[in-house]
């Protein structure tokens, strides 16, 4: 297969220390390559050697079959552009100053723009939502504003090759995803190829087409989104001992209360995962049920809950599970129903809510922490 980007046996670090070693990938061009691992595990320094800003130790980075060292820097400028998360200091530049550096591989020694420059810059600002930002001070905007600059200042280097340590930093929610999607429209639209590191596991997940997972100095595993968001992986990587990685969500849940359960919540289809979460947070031990396998509570609240009644997907709710479920809601002895309707094969969970009645177990309504905790005192 005709690789554009490849990692030979790469090892790299600092004075002639490696930090990282024997690292070998390789990438089709027009595909997104993202780094996952915990702080300190060398993915910074992996991009830094891609992009020569540190020599490597021993190995070599190729791009399209060229090992970077023999590229001359005007000329490897022009194949590859960076953003890495070090912030820059500037002297009076506007914010379009900034972006029209990016520009520098092709105006020579007087960096004189031309039209064709020029149009190369209106067209980063515009596909990056900064183009009101042009005229303001760069030193006197935020430091989401300035990512996104950077970000255009890539862009305006009309790279074959985007290099981005972190560039989800400083990015509310809007412009996180407003970024991931410029990248998947420069991948599609002009065949780009993207290599990035990244802490959001959830929009790694989405964004990438390969994921290469380092720790400790080493690539603990290379593979697409599927082979690599698994709840072993994860946990791994990054040492989790105080809370679990989902890998159905692509996010993290904190870990459980202790404890025996002090009330049962009745849910499905996704009414309880607030009322979990809830809990979780007051401290209060939970259980839960009955839940079908596949249902968005099911899969919270097996991470969450101290037990969990499950029926078997698209299934009716059978005697021993509803029993089940009444049991440990009497020996919890206060319920939390979530439901105000429910489907055929759900209907018992109603029928459980109005046993509890009956029975005069202690229907909580109130998830007010101070509320709640007299009502099951």
């Amino acid at each position: 297969m005709d690789y554009y980007f490849q990692l030979k046996g790469l090892s790299a670090g600092y004075d002639g220390r490696a930090v990282v070693r024997d690292v070998d990938v390789s990438l089709e061009k027009g595909r997104i390559l993202t780094l996952l691992g915990p702080n300190g595990s060398g993915k910074s320094t992996i991009l830094k050697t891609m992009i020569r800003q540190l020599p490597s130790i021993e190995g070599a980075v190729y791009i399209d079959r060229c090992d970077v060292r023999s590229i001359a820097p005007e000329e490897l400028a022009k194949k590859a552009s960076v953003m890495l998360t070090q912030r820059i200091t500037t002297d009076r530049l506007t914010c379009r100053d900034v972006v029209e550096t990016g520009r520098y591989p092709y105006t020579g020694k007087l960096g004189i723009l031309d039209d064709g420059d020029h149009r190369a810059v209106d067209g980063a600002m515009e596909l990056t939502n900064t183009v009101d930002l042009g005229e303001k001070d760069f030193m006197r905007i935020s430091d989401g504003q300035r990512q996104r600059l950077l970000f255009a200042r890539a862009i305006a280097q009309e790279p074959e090759l985007l290099v981005l340590d972190e560039p989800t930093s400083y990015l509310d929610v809007r412009y996180k995803l407003e970024l991931l999607n410029i990248l998947r429209t420069l991948v599609r639209d002009r065949n780009v190829t993207v290599i990035m590191s990244m802490h959001e596991l959830d929009l790694a997940q989405r964004i990438s087409d390969e994921v290469m997972c380092v720790k400790d100095g080493m690539v603990t595993a290379c593979g697409s989104p599927d082979e690599i968001f698994s709840r072993e992986n994860i946990t791994s990587l990054y040492d989790l001992d105080t809370g679990s990685y989902d890998p159905f969500f692509g996010s993290l849940e904190m870990e459980k209360n202790s404890g025996e359960p002090r009330v049962f919540v009745i849910a499905g289809g996704g009414t309880g995962v607030g009322t979990f979460r809830a809990l979780q947070r007051m401290g209060v031990p939970f259980a839960a049920g009955v839940l079908h396998e596949g249902d968005i509570d099911a899969q919270v609240a097996s991470e969450l809950a101290s037990e969990t009644v499950i029926e078997n997907s698209f299934s009716y709710i059978r005697d021993e599970n509803y029993d089940k479920a009444l049991c440990l809601m009497k020996k919890c002895g206060s319920f939390i129903n979530c439901l105000e309707a429910a489907g055929d094969i759900n209907r018992r969970n109603l029928e459980l809510a109005e046993q509890g009645k009956i029975l005069g177990i202690t229907e909580i309504k109130n998830l007010n922490r101070d509320a709640f905790s007299a009502e099951i005192e």
